[in-house]
């Protein structure tokens, strides 16, 4: 079901009450924007051209002041009905933009190319496709950040709430290569419809899949990609009746099968507003995909207003104060660590039978760096040069490999994405068991 174009604005509020009515459950924030009163927006600045842009979106930027070179990027995505100011203003990015220093790009929804007004089309492949649409359009300004803001490739995150949050599924499964992590908020599943957003088994929680298809959709989306997936992380009201809670579930699955860890939990905590937060680690311990469970909390985005550092937000229309969301996504991006920026283009330049050897591209202002085999650092002091060769291993054994930078305080910056090397020869037999007497 398509919309023409309005003649009275009018128009636009009748279709929305009677999409409602014939679509109850898709993924429509319906009900306008939040009713909090909106905090100045003169921060935020609308960018006219920005290159490439098929899916026709509006683009608006927040660059806090001092913003250092090589910083990070956060793309953030508003909900239907929603905007660019409104999430700016609503959702606590800007605050810790501000005392993270990282740039801040809001994609927007401008039209009625959806039945409801400003949904980003999550559900359609020549909008949510790689290289097609909307899809290509925010891609696009990731790049324009990436030249304009000097920001760092090596640190572009994604978040999106709701349709936002479907977006946001797409676009880590269409963009591997571009995005180190990504949050997606009360959203469905990552390729789960081909016929639009109005496909309410994807919000339904009705499209039920084994965690192998979940992660064959994700796989297929941008087939031949061998590189490492973005570490995900999921929000997800239980009393959500827009976005089913099963939502969280499928999500996880297929994020789990692409990194090839299993559906259980290596750990659980329980955080405040009644969250759950439920981590399953990679072959290195680290956290690749973390579910956060809000036990009651409707359809919306997570948020606690205060001016403590886990605080932040505005309440108010699908804005809901139990937990601050993005204090804890940015955590689990790792914009609130110090230090230099992840090492880039870690490759295994040559195996023996007892070692091997890695290269890295060199992190601006690092004095040194940290080699890790298998979670534990290898090297016993700092490597001052982009080269290193780690000895004493077993022979016909596959080891996982990171590195960090350090700068000259000594401070540990963040991991780079993971390598494996695996050492030449043959792991040696176990020796026969002496004969039973």
């Amino acid at each position: 079901m398509m919309v023409r174009s309005p003649r009275r604005h009018d128009v636009r509020a009748r279709i929305a009450r009677r999409w409602t009515a014939l679509a109850a459950g898709a993924l429509l924030l319906v009900g306008g924007v939040a009713t909090a009163t909106p905090a100045s927006a003169a921060g935020l600045t609308q960018v006219s051209s920005f290159g490439s842009n098929p899916g026709s979106l509006n683009m608006y930027s927040y660059v806090p002041a001092g913003l250092p070179s090589n910083a990070p990027l956060v793309v953030a995505m508003h909900g239907c009905t929603q905007s660019a100011t409104d999430y700016y203003t609503n959702s606590g990015w800007a605050k810790y933009a501000d005392m993270y220093k990282f740039a801040l790009v809001f994609p927007e929804q401008p039209s009625l190319t959806n039945p409801i007004s400003k949904c980003f089309d999550w559900g359609t492949p020549s909008n949510d496709s790689r290289g097609q649409g909307e899809a290509l359009s925010i891609y696009t300004m990731v790049q324009y950040a990436e030249t304009t803001y000097h920001v760092d490739p090596s640190r572009i995150f994604i978040t999106g709430l709701s349709a936002g949050g479907g977006m946001t599924s797409d676009m880590l499964a269409a963009y591997p290569d571009v995005f180190a992590a990504g949050s997606i908020d009360s959203g469905p599943a990552a390729q789960c419809s081909t016929s639009g957003i109005t496909n309410t088994n994807c919000t339904s929680g009705t499209t039920s899949h084994t965690p192998q298809q979940w992660g064959d959709l994700i796989r297929n989306a941008h087939s031949g990609y061998t590189g490492p997936y973005p570490r995900v992380a999921i929000w997800q009201g239980s009393s959500d009746t827009t976005v089913n809670p099963a939502e969280l579930t499928y999500s996880r699955d297929g994020w789990t099968n692409v990194w090839g860890i299993g559906q259980t939990p290596s750990s659980t905590q329980t955080l405040t507003g009644g969250t759950t937060q439920s981590t399953y680690n990679d072959a290195t311990g680290k956290p690749a995909v973390v579910t956060y469970a809000v036990s009651g909390m409707a359809h919306g985005l997570a948020v606690n207003p205060g001016s403590g550092t886990d605080q932040c937000g505005t309440t108010g229309t699908y804005y809901i104060n139990s937990i601050c969301s993005s204090y804890y996504t940015a955590k689990f991006f790792g914009l609130d660590q110090s230090g230099p920026a992840a090492p880039t283009g870690l490759a295994v330049t040559g195996t023996t039978d007892t070692g091997a050897s890695l290269s890295w591209n060199a992190v601006a202002g690092a004095t040194g760096y940290a080699v890790y085999r298998n979670g534990t650092q290898a090297n016993t002091s700092a490597v001052t040069g982009t080269t290193y060769t780690d000895s004493g291993l077993t022979a016909g054994t596959t080891y996982s490999y990171t590195v960090a930078a350090l700068d000259s305080a000594g401070t540990v910056g963040t991991r780079s994405a993971p390598v494996n090397a695996t050492t030449t020869g043959t792991s040696p037999a176990c020796p026969p068991r002496p004969p039973s007497r």
